[in-house]
């Protein structure tokens, strides 16, 4: 067998490997716990658009202070983000607390495909 055909083989199915992988990005939102109602229908919509493009996102609650004491209520505004955005969404990682930030990872459901 020929060195250089054997090579070119290899090339040609790494190159190929390669141009059908994708990446995996991570968007970040960021919330207070005192966040008003139109700010939440914000960053609900941005939560919106990014599981809608295909990507994983991150919400981050940030605690500051007296707000330690509550974090109760972050945990109620992550099920909430998670309950609205269910249709496009699901919770890949459930709420975790590191320090003073709470969060919680979802990634885009997938769709199922009819079979024809």
């Amino acid at each position: 067998m020929d060195y250089g055909k054997h090579k070119f083989e290899q090339e040609k199915k790494n190159k190929l490997a390669r141009k059908n992988q994708s990446m995996i990005v991570i968007k970040e939102i960021k919330l207070r716990p005192k966040i008003d109602t139109h700010d939440f229908g914000t960053k609900r919509r941005h939560v919106e658009r990014f599981l809608g493009a295909g990507h994983k996102v991150k919400v981050v609650i940030m605690f500051r202070g007296r707000e330690m004491a509550h974090t109760d209520l972050g945990k109620k505004l992550l099920d909430r983000m998670s309950d609205e955005v269910k249709e496009l969404g699901t919770v890949e990682s459930a709420a975790k607390q590191e320090g003073r930030d709470m969060f919680m990872i979802m990634a885009p459901v997938q769709k199922k495909e009819i079979p024809a």
